[in-house]
C-alpha cells in the first residue's frame, strides 16, 4: 500500500536531509585529514612512492585526531541532550552544571594522590566525581520551588563556578595551574595514535543511551508521568547521570573541556525535530560531530601553521549561536 502524499514527501525529505548531512560530514572529515602543517598529497598516498611519511602522518596523527573529533563531538552532544531531559530545561549541559568541573577535580586528585595509576583508573575516578557533581546539581534543583527557564541554568552556573574556584585553589596550592588551564580548554593538537582510544568507551555509552531513548523521553516529562507508566523514575535518572558522567570523564581526560556542544546542538535540533529523544538523538550526534570538526578546522586554518584550540573557537561560535537561539525564542514569545 503506497504511503499518503504527505507521509511520502516527509520520508523523501528526511532521506534527502540525511544524505546532505552525511555528505557535509564526509567533506569535513576529508578536510580534517588534509589540513595540517605537513603537506599531505593524496597522489603520494596512493602511489608506489617509497616516501612513507604521508602514510605515517595520516595513520598516526590525522586519522586519530579526526576520529577523536567525531567521537567527542557526538558523545558530548548526546550527553547534553540527556542532561536537558533529566533537568527538564533546555539551557543546561555538562559544562554549565558542574559535571566537567567535577571530572576535572577527580583527575587532579588522582594526579596528586596516585600519579602512577593508569589512565583508565584516573578516568574512573573522574567519572565518579562527575556523577557526584551531576547528582549534586539535581539535588539542589529539587529543593528550588521556582524553576523557571532561567533559574535552572543560573543555579548550574553558580554551582560550576564554586567547583571551578575549588579546583583553582587546589591547583594553586600544588602548582598545577597550567595543567588545570589545559583541561579547561579542549585541544586536539596532542591527539595521536594511542592517546584517543578512551573515547571509544564514550561511543559505547552513547549507543546505550540511544537504545534507551524512549525511556529518557518519558523521564523528561516528569516523575509522576513516568511512574504512572510503570517506570522506575529514580533508577532512570541515575542511568542518565551515569551516561553523562562517563562521557564527560572520557572527553575531559582525553582532550579537555569542550563548551557549548551539549547546549547548542540539542537546541538547534529540537527546533526542527521536537522533544522526542528517539527521533532526534541520531541527529544530535551527527550535528555534534560536524560542529566540533568545523570548529577544529577553523582553529587550524585561522593562524596556520599555528592553531587555536577547539575550546576557544567553540566558545566564540557557541556563544553567538546561543544568543541567536535566545533572540529567536524571544521573538516567538512576543509573536504568541
Amino acid at each position: 500500500m503506497p504511503l499518503p502524499r504527505n507521509k511520502a514527501s516527509f520520508a523523501s525529505a528526511a532521506t534527502l536531509a540525511w544524505c546532505a548531512a552525511l555528505a557535509l560530514l564526509g567533506a569535513l572529515t576529508l578536510g580534517s585529514l588534509a589540513v595540517g602543517v605537513s603537506d599531505v598529497s593524496w597522489n603520494t598516498l596512493w602511489s608506489d612512492s617509497e616516501d612513507e611519511m604521508v602514510a605515517q602522518v595520516l595513520m598516526y596523527s590525522r586519522v586519530p585526531r579526526t576520529l577523536a573529533l567525531l567521537l567527542a563531538g557526538s558523545s558530548m552532544a548526546v550527553a547534553g541532550l540527556l542532561m536537558q531531559m533529566l533537568a527538564r530545561n533546555h539551557f543546561v549541559e555538562p559544562s554549565t552544571v558542574g559535571t566537567e568541573e567535577s571530572a576535572t577535580f577527580g583527575m587532579m586528585a588522582t594526579m596528586l594522590v596516585a600519579p602512577q595509576w593508569p589512565v583508565l583508573a584516573k578516568m574512573g575516578v573522574a567519572a565518579v566525581c562527575a556523577l557526584g557533581g551531576s547528582a549534586l546539581f539535581l539535588a539542589v534543583l529539587s529543593r528550588i520551588r521556582l524553576r523557571s527557564a532561567w533559574i535552572v541554568p543560573l543555579v548550574g552556573l553558580i554551582l560550576a563556578g564554586v567547583l571551578d574556584a575549588m579546583n583553582t585553589f587546589v591547583a594553586y596550592q600544588f602548582d598545577m595551574i597550567q595543567v588545570l588551564r589545559a583541561w579547561h580548554n579542549g585541544d586536539f593538537s596532542a591527539i595521536v595514535d594511542g592517546r584517543y582510544e578512551m573515547l571509544w568507551l564514550s561511543l559505547a555509552v552513547t549507543i546505550v543511551a540511544c537504545l534507551a531513548a524512549d525511556r529518557f523521553t518519558l523521564a523528561g516529562l516528569g516523575e509522576s508521568f513516568a511512574t504512572n507508566l510503570g517506570l522506575n523514575y529514580r533508577a532512570l535518572v541515575w542511568q542518565g547521570l551515569v551516561v553523562v558522567a562517563l562521557v564527560t570523564a572520557c572527553v575531559v581526560v582525553t582532550v579537555g573541556s569542550i563548551p557549548f556542544v551539549g547546549l547548542i546542538v540539542p537546541n538547534v535540533v529540537r527546533l526542527v525535530m521536537g522533544d522526542n529523544v528517539r527521533r532526534s538523538v541520531l541527529w544530535v550526534a551527527l550535528c555534534g560531530a560536524g560542529l566540533t570538526m568545523a570548529c577544529d578546522l577553523i582553529g587550524r586554518l585561522l593562524i596556520a601553521p599555528y592553531e587555536v584550540p577547539v575550546g576557544t573557537v567553540m566558545g566564540v561560535v557557541g556563544s553567538a549561536l546561543f544568543l541567536m537561539i535566545l533572540l529567536r525564542q524571544r521573538r516567538m514569545a512576543r509573536g504568541g
